[in-house]
């Protein structure tokens, strides 16, 4: 009877193994959905499409662009994790993915390591600070001073509380002793467009959805947030060439799947995303973009994070942020 027990378990193991190797074998078959947590129009959008379009030539099929915004990325985010783990549906996230848990803890609706699969890392984004031209700044230095000679009267935008728009802007207030009065919005699109037409001041946004305003007149930039200029626009000074001598602040992007999706399958998407990153035509999208492309394996992906979620503790605790 032992012997017959531990026969059926291996045939069960071995009809396991063959269907997912034969899943594997036929995938893709159908369209793969891209969720992002983000409306259409922002950095991140514009990143997920430029490399699913770039997957779906090398798949054969479609990659479907679902924006799910809203909640510091946690409405997208979820349907991500309550996702068949087949393959056929995978997640941007940023590193509202590491703070959330900090800001949120268990009012989470899934568990930020145990419901997903890391597959990779897309990019590394600097921000820049911009401002509304009727603001009368162009400085980082000229921000400070109108804001400690007006205090409370100057606004700024983010994409909701817990979001790395918001903490930076956070650490920036912390590190120059001001106080801001923040304005959360739903997505970096609607919230660029009010500083744009100035109901907000002041944002930290993306390269890429920021600069084309500062080069179209429409905003003032100030700064870029990395440890470096940016090769896109090496007239602006970093925010710790401009005053705030600590201030380094790097956002990112990347690529999770249901925590069920096969090893296998998990494997090969990130392949495909090294594949798409790895090209002469995104790396040349991205220089553009003022966004370098950082593809990991998802073990790196998953080690990354950690180190992530450590750092954003620390500034946390040294700026008081709160989360929603």
């Amino acid at each position: 009877m032992f012997i017959k027990a531990r026969w059926c378990k291996a045939v069960v193991a071995l009809c396991l193994v063959l269907t997912a190797q034969a899943a594997e074998a036929e995938w893709p078959d159908k369209p793969i959905r891209f969720i992002v947590p983000y409306p259409a129009g922002g950095g991140t959008d514009i990143v997920a499409r430029a490399v699913g379009k770039k997957m779906a030539d090398s798949l054969g099929q479609p990659i479907i662009i679902e924006n799910r915004p809203g909640a510091s990325t946690i409405i997208g985010t979820e349907v991500v994790a309550r996702a068949a783990g087949d393959g056929y549906t995978i997640g941007l996230i940023t590193d509202s993915h590491v703070l959330n848990p900090i800001f949120f803890g268990k009012k989470l609706p899934y568990d930020s390591s145990k419901d997903f699969a890391p597959v990779s890392q897309l990019v590394s984004v600097p921000f820049i600070l911009v401002a509304n031209p009727k603001t009368g700044v162009s400085t980082v230095g000229e921000l400070i001073e109108a804001a400690k000679t007006h205090p409370g009267k100057i606004t700024y935008a983010s994409i909701g509380n817990g979001t790395p728009h918001y903490l930076a802007m956070e650490w920036a207030r912390a590190l120059a002793d001001i106080d801001l009065v923040h304005v959360p919005y739903k997505g970096v699109a609607p919230a660029l467009a009010d500083v744009v037409g100035g109901q907000v001041d002041v944002m930290f946004t993306g390269m890429s959805s920021g600069l084309p305003h500062v080069r179209g007149g429409r905003l003032k930039g100030l700064a870029v947030s990395g440890p470096q200029r940016s090769p896109i626009a090496p007239d602006l000074p970093t925010v710790a060439e401009s005053g705030l001598d600590e201030f380094a602040f790097m956002t990112w992007y990347g690529v999770v799947a249901p925590a069920s999706t096969p090893p296998e399958l998990v494997s090969r998407l990130s392949a495909e995303l090294r594949k798409a990153l790895e090209s002469p035509e995104i790396q040349d999208r991205f220089l553009q973009l003022g966004v370098e492309a950082a593809p990991s394996s998802p073990a790196d992906f998953a080690s990354f994070m950690d180190k992530e979620s450590v750092n954003y503790g620390r500034i946390i605790k040294l700026t008081g942020a709160k989360g929603e």
